[in-house]
Formats: C-alpha cells, sequence, structure tokens
C-alpha cells in the first residue's frame, strides 16, 4: 500500500507519496518550481540548481535543490521566498550567458524573471545539465555517454571513446536544451542577447507568481507538467 507524507509548500500543506523528491511533490501540485536537468523516471543530480528551494526546520533555513530533496513528514518548504527568487533568478541569468543559443534556457530566464545579463556571453554549445548521459544510461541501457575532466574542463563525451556504444537513437539530442534554437533563430558571436519574446507569457501568472498555469515557457525547457508525468 501506498504511504503518504504531508508537508507545507510556500503555506499550502500538501500530501504526497514517501519516496518522492520535493520538486516532483511541488509540480503535482500545481506549485510552480523551475527546472532544467530535472526528467522523469530518471535519477536526480541537482546540476543545474534552478530549481532550489528552502528546507526551513528547527527555525533555520537550508538553502537545497528540490529534485534531490525527499518528501519528509512535517517537512516546511518555502519555494518562492525573496531570497530563492533572487538566487534563481542570478542563476538564470548566468545560464543564459552561458548557453543563449538555446529556446529552453531562455524560456527558462523568462520564467525566472530574468530581465538583464549583467555577465559576458559564452555561447557555449552544453551547460553539463546531464540529461543525455542519464537517458543514454537508464532509458536506453547504452552507456554511450559520460562525463569526463572536472571544473571548467568538464565535458560530455563517448565513454572511452568508444562509439560504437551508440544506439543511434537520437534521444541524446531530443532531451538536450541546446537542441532547439532561439525563435529567431541561432544569434551569431557578438550578438548574443537575452531573447525576451516570451515575456507576454508572464502575463498569466501575474498575481499567482509560485503557480503552475501550463505555460508555452514549460513546454520550452521540457517542464515535466508537459512531459505527460503522472506521479500519483
Amino acid at each position: 500500500m501506498q504511504q503518504y507524507v504531508s508537508l507545507t509548500i510556500d503555506g499550502a500543506t500538501i500530501r504526497a507519496p514517501k519516496g518522492i523528491s520535493v520538486l516532483d511533490a511541488a509540480i503535482q501540485f500545481g506549485i510552480c518550481i523551475p527546472h532544467l536537468c530535472h526528467m522523469p523516471l530518471l535519477e536526480d543530480i541537482g546540476a543545474c540548481r534552478i530549481c532550489i528551494v528552502e528546507h526551513v526546520k528547527d527555525g533555520k533555513a537550508k538553502v537545497t535543490t528540490s529534485c534531490t530533496l525527499g518528501v519528509q513528514e512535517g517537512m516546511v518548504i518555502q519555494a518562492h521566498s525573496e531570497k530563492i527568487l533572487r538566487l534563481r533568478r542570478n542563476i538564470a541569468e548566468l545560464l543564459v550567458a552561458q548557453a543563449p543559443n538555446s529556446r529552453a534556457i531562455q524560456d527558462l530566464a523568462v520564467r525566472c524573471g530574468v530581465k538583464e545579463v549583467r555577465y559576458p556571453f559564452r555561447n557555449d554549445d552544453c551547460v553539463l545539465c546531464g540529461r543525455c548521459v542519464r537517458y543514454c544510461g537508464k532509458m536506453a541501457n547504452a552507456n554511450s555517454l559520460g562525463f569526463v575532466g572536472r571544473g571548467r574542463d568538464r565535458r560530455v563525451t563517448h565513454a572511452l571513446d568508444m562509439r560504437d556504444l551508440c544506439k543511434q537513437c537520437g534521444f541524446c539530442t531530443l532531451n538536450c536544451p541546446m537542441a532547439n534554437a532561439p525563435c529567431n533563430g541561432v544569434m551569431k558571436p557578438g550578438e548574443e542577447r537575452l531573447c525576451g519574446n516570451c515575456e507576454a507569457q508572464l502575463a498569466i501568472t501575474k498575481g499567482i507568481e509560485d503557480t503552475c498555469v501550463w505555460c508555452d515557457l514549460g513546454k520550452g525547457f521540457q517542464c515535466s507538467r508537459h512531459m505527460g508525468q503522472n506521479l500519483f
């Protein structure tokens, strides 16, 4: 028999199946916590940090990724405190500066309320979210992709440079946030910018910024609700 726990997210008391993450519980309840590296049915690694929340315990608040935080009886979560919103905007801003030629990241930045990019644009083709690596190993059972290197040298490549392990299924590309270019096309070096074309989507969230409204921005960054996730 499925066991449930009760927890509070942004003042709302919800019941969630024991064993799922705070992120999954929030999404299913209709609370919007933007996320990028999270994928249903795959182990979470908290790589993008966008889904951070405050876990309040014994009067102290700890900032942590909600995708790697399991639900617990009586836990208190603040997903939209001023501190979290500020940190989340900064993370989204950094992501846009790193990879502006991704519609997923551009849409994510808009959903997080980014108005300008204060960091130098780098125009990378990978943000190390690990979606391709985890899908390749867990769902495709190929283990063709993996992380190598550390720090600034960290990258995704074929395991042991053995490309023959690849099944050519194409799902690594399908699940990559870099696969879809911004609506106006790829930005050339020196022309990178915050797109912001879909900012009008935020109008439907006015006054309920913490609520999931199934906005089209979610399709851009492959929000779990748009991917047909059904947890309960």
